[in-house]
């Protein structure tokens, strides 16, 4: 009975062991896997750069809804320095309008003729002329998106010194760069003078594919995953070597 009890005891401690190795594997993968996704959850504005005094045509996309629920508008504040914000008309939205005293929108809103559900990409655009005034700055189009249940408000922006990576919910951003070039105020002409300023918008509006933070913790995620997996298969043959 004794020597029963003293044989099984090293069986039982190899595997309390692998559970907890175990849930060390799964623990990484949800890290490798989840990681990324929480960093796909924004509403993201391309292009993120503009030359001042062009029109540009920003698309503002987005692949999530409210903590799941399906998004049923999205409304887009237009900052100091546009002079002018002309919604483009696509199926499946139905869009509305703010304008100030000078005519200028303030604010555009795209309404969903059907809820989008989380995990479903979509897109609305606008044409937009950048002042001359907003030359060398960053705009914030800071975005409202409502939903069945919910709404989540895209309107954080870094202050000086303060990473953008760890803004819960930021506005989507676009680096105005120097004045257009004479007859490059049409579309197209966005990337004039704005490419030095682009890294004033990394990771704040970046892709998720862009945000170096998300892949590192990832990668770590997956090489844990991975060595603890191997621990187990190692310890394992162990663990059957001494029972032979």
């Amino acid at each position: 009975m004794n020597t029963a009890t003293t044989a099984s005891a090293p069986a039982r401690r190899t595997g309390r062991t692998g559970g907890r190795l175990a849930l060390g594997v799964a623990a990484g993968v949800i890290l490798a896997v989840g990681v990324p996704l929480a960093a796909s959850a924004h509403v993201h504005v391309d292009p993120g750069t503009a030359a001042a005094g062009s029109t540009e045509t920003l698309t503002f996309s987005f692949s999530h809804g409210c903590d799941g629920s399906p998004t049923t508008a999205l409304v887009i504040d237009i900052p100091e320095g546009v002079g002018n914000a002309t919604p483009i008309v696509q199926g499946g939205w139905t869009i509305s309008r703010e304008e100030g005293a000078d005519g200028i929108p303030t604010q555009v809103t795209f309404m969903s003729d059907t809820p989008v559900e989380d995990h479903l990409k979509a897109t609305v655009s606008m044409d937009v002329l950048f002042d001359e005034s907003a030359a060398d700055s960053t705009l914030a189009f800071p975005v409202t998106q409502t939903c069945v249940e919910g709404e989540t408000a895209w309107t954080e922006v870094a202050e000086d010194g303060q990473d953008p990576h760890d803004l819960d919910a930021p506005a989507p951003l676009v680096v105005v760069g120097a004045v257009a070039a004479e007859g490059e105020h049409g579309h197209g002409s966005a990337a004039a003078g704005a490419d030095e300023h682009a890294e004033a918008d990394a990771g704040a509006d970046a892709a998720p594919a862009s945000d170096p933070v998300a892949r590192w913790l990832a990668a770590g995620g997956l090489l844990a995953g991975i060595a603890a997996l191997v621990i187990v298969l190692v310890r394992g043959r162990g663990a059957k070597t001494s029972r032979s």
